[in-house]
């Protein structure tokens, strides 16, 4: 076998990987989001929904509201910054980000919703932020896992670029993380229906096999999915 078609083939290997793990990650957000919308009414995922609202229930004087989703939005970065310090640390990333965000979940699953609906909220958006750092990228190109706009703008992107005579189908990955969203937030509304505030745990319990299943991906692969720390 050539050096050449080895590396094609490693290629090959750790872009599927990369893309089953995107796949399975954007589901979770995709059913956590739903899930956190039924229950409390407000996204836990979707900032820019948050930011637009949030904006509208100032122009309307519900400062109450308003205070709530940029609380989100604040933990929701918070989350991001964390999740990408405890992947940096584990030597296991996305295992060590998905079991805390697992346990976070879970967290917010036992809390009283009559009593400090507000808490349940925050510990949902806060696990949301924190999964973004288990998959960045994928060969070199950017991966949004909870929130899609961002794939669906470089898909049609890539659709014009082909138009135009480019004949690179890199951009096509970025339907995976659409397909995985919408399957879950599908998935999600039907648990949050059945099952009300007992649906969390379903998620959380998702999330927690998810991590496991991840053990069988190679410690140095599951480093290569996140961007490096400048030194």
């Amino acid at each position: 076998m050539t050096r050449q078609r080895r590396r094609r083939i490693v290629h090959a290997r750790r872009t599927g990987t990369g893309l089953a793990l995107v796949a399975a990650i954007s589901f979770l957000a995709g059913m956590t989001d739903a899930v956190g919308l039924v229950i409390t009414g407000d996204f836990v995922s979707f900032m820019t929904g948050n930011t637009t609202r949030a904006a509208i229930a100032l122009a309307r004087s519900d400062l109450a509201h308003a205070l709530t989703l940029l609380l989100a939005i604040l933990l929701f970065v918070i989350g991001n910054a964390l999740g990408v310090v405890v992947a940096h640390l584990a030597s296991r990333r996305v295992f060590t980000v998905l079991a805390c965000v697992s346990l976070t979940i879970g967290l917010a699953a036992l809390v009283d919703t009559e009593s400090l609906p507000l808490l349940q909220f925050a510990l949902v958006v806060l696990a949301m932020g924190m999964v973004n750092a288990t998959v960045e990228h994928i060969e070199g190109l950017p991966i949004g896992l909870t929130y899609v706009t961002g794939a669906l703008s470089r898909f049609g992107r890539g659709i014009g670029r082909f138009l135009l005579g480019e004949r690179r189908f890199d951009w096509t990955i970025q339907l995976i993380p659409w397909l995985g969203m919408v399957s879950g937030a599908i998935s999600g509304a039907m648990l949050a229906q059945w099952l009300q505030p007992q649906a969390l745990k379903i998620v959380a319990g998702f999330a927690m096999t998810l991590a496991l299943a991840t053990l069988i991906v190679p410690h140095h692969l599951q480093r290569r999915f996140g961007q490096r720390a400048a030194r």
